[in-house]
């Protein structure tokens, strides 16, 4: 049974991914659209219900986001958020005004505990507001079921047609009970079935894959970290002994990994295993490379290269699994997103290659993964790992990518989690790492002038890796790290610390 689906549509907002993780967690299947999407194409994706997402602009504005007119006759209900309020009262007949007061943050909202998104809910209740424009008067209809001191159509619905629209943003943690609001939304108003469970993502994942490939042999590249892992599991479970597993060691991996993942393999998971040293040809192929967007292409292109080569011996060899997520998807740049940068397996891909790919985890985010190995049975310890690039170290060298730096990165990257495994932290950051920028400063260590590499020290909190927030770490730990990388780790004599979140910058630096 096809889980139902909600659109989230994007009008520019930094929470709409939130929106659709939010959706998900009500046991309902979200996906992201842009906000020039057709009637047409929302109809073609057969969706329960809509909702639009905030946004920077005002309905007013001369480049104003709008929505295709001819989607609110499909009979599809919706609820907007923000400006997705604004839109769809200005779309319907209401009147959004820029108010004299604007509400930023923690606001008091007084609601109607009769209406569909308020039942059982209290009165009077803390939400989270964030606009300059407001509605003042709902679209004929409609009737207002909350208001605020600065918005007097803090919210609205139409019951005949499912339409809702609130001003507030359920989706974050400062709305209390924003949560239930969007569980009326999908459960009562749109009649969502809660069908998009951990169960119920692995039996339409194996019935999917067995559909795509019900027959010849298949390709899985495993890492070693979750991603794989569960992708591996999952085509396993839907193909059995026609998969074999290649672990390519590109050389750019973090110390002792190699090893690592081929150990926790043989001894966790069914299935053949083939393990390929490449790092040679890795290495020469990025030998003068210094462009993030370059390296990543040719750690794409080279990895299909390797698994063609590998197929070659092995007969029937017609698919290649690879553990694409969500975020890679809509950081690679669609229709849907602007391209943040390409990820290997996505944008780095070349357009000659001689697979059909599995993509089993595509439409999860790295939670929803995490919950699915679980599920499987995968070991913690897999599970849990933090996440690590698929073009490894290769994004954390700033600069052209050598031997040398290679394995001064490598040495001061295990101290980093050395020291966080020890302050019992490793859980609690979604990742720690460390960045070698390809410059060198001065020093003195041991009364010599040194001329050395810095080290930038990352380290973050996060839920999916589409917002993340430095993490803050406690001063001894860092003080800890910084002591040992420099006494340590030949070529490093500087270590500093970053603190910048995501927006404006990434998780890694290329």
């Amino acid at each position: 049974m096809a889980a139902d689906r909600v659109l989230v549509v994007d009008f520019g907002a930094q929470y709409a991914q939130l929106i659709a993780r939010r959706v998900r967690e009500a046991h309902v299947y979200s996906e992201i659209v842009p906000r020039n999407v057709t009637a047409a194409e929302v109809a073609a994706r057969r969706p329960v219900g809509i909702i639009l997402s905030g946004g920077p602009a005002s309905v007013y504005a001369e480049d104003a986001y709008d929505l295709d007119p001819a989607i609110l006759e499909l009979g599809i209900p919706i609820l907007g958020i923000c400006y997705g309020h604004q839109v769809l009262a200005h779309a319907l007949g209401g009147e959004v005004v820029r108010t004299d007061t604007a509400e930023f943050g923690r606001t008091e909202l007084q609601a109607d505990p009769g209406a569909a998104l308020f039942t059982d809910l209290p009165e009077s209740q803390q939400v989270w507001m964030s606009h300059r424009d407001a509605v003042v008067k709902a679209p004929p209809g409609f009737v207002v079921t909350a208001t605020t001191v600065a918005s007097p159509v803090a919210a609205m619905e139409d019951p005949d047609r499912g339409f809702c629209g609130v001003q507030f943003h359920p989706e974050v943690g400062h709305t209390p009970r924003g949560q239930e609001i969007l569980r009326h939304f999908l459960h009562d108003v749109c009649r969502a079935r809660p069908t998009w469970t951990h169960v119920g993502i692995i039996e339409q994942a194996v019935a999917a894959v067995r559909s795509q490939a019900p027959d010849g042999r298949v390709i899985c590249g495993l890492s070693g970290g979750v991603d794989s892992a569960v992708a591996a599991a999952l085509v396993h479970r839907a193909v059995g002994h026609r998969l074999t597993c290649v672990f390519v060691d590109h050389g750019l991996l973090r110390l002792g990994e190699a090893e690592q993942v081929v150990e926790t393999f043989r001894a966790s998971m069914a299935g053949d295993l083939i393990h390929v040293d490449a790092a040679e040809r890795f290495l020469g192929a990025l030998a003068g490379v210094t462009d993030p967007e370059r390296k990543r292409m040719i750690i794409g292109e080279t990895f299909i290269r390797v698994f063609e080569d590998v197929a070659a011996g092995i007969a029937g060899a017609r698919y290649l699994v690879q553990g694409t997520l969500y975020p890679d998807v809509i950081e690679s740049g669609t229709r849907d997103a602007a391209r943040i940068k390409s990820h290997h397996n996505v944008g780095g891909l070349p357009e000659d290659m001689d697979f059909e790919l599995i993509e089993p985890l595509r439409d999860l985010f790295k939670d929803e993964v995490r919950a699915v190995g679980e599920e499987l049975g995968l070991p913690e310890d897999i599970v849990w790992r933090q996440p690590f690039p698929g073009p490894g170290l290769a994004v954390r060298i700033i600069g052209e990518v050598t031997a040398e730096r290679l394995d001064i990165l490598r040495r001061a990257d295990a101290v980093i989690l050395e020291e966080i495994r020890r302050a019992g932290l490793y859980r609690e950051i979604w990742q720690a790492f460390g960045v070698l920028p390809a410059i060198r400063s001065v020093g003195v260590q041991g009364d010599e002038r040194t001329y050395a590499y810095p080290l930038i020290v990352r380290a973050v909190t996060s839920e999916d890796a589409m917002t993340a927030d430095w993490a803050r770490l406690p001063y001894e730990v860092l003080e800890r790290i910084s002591s040992r990388v420099i006494n340590e780790v030949p070529g490093i004599n500087r270590v500093a610390y970053d603190v910048s979140s995501k927006p404006p910058a990434t998780i890694e630096w290329e």
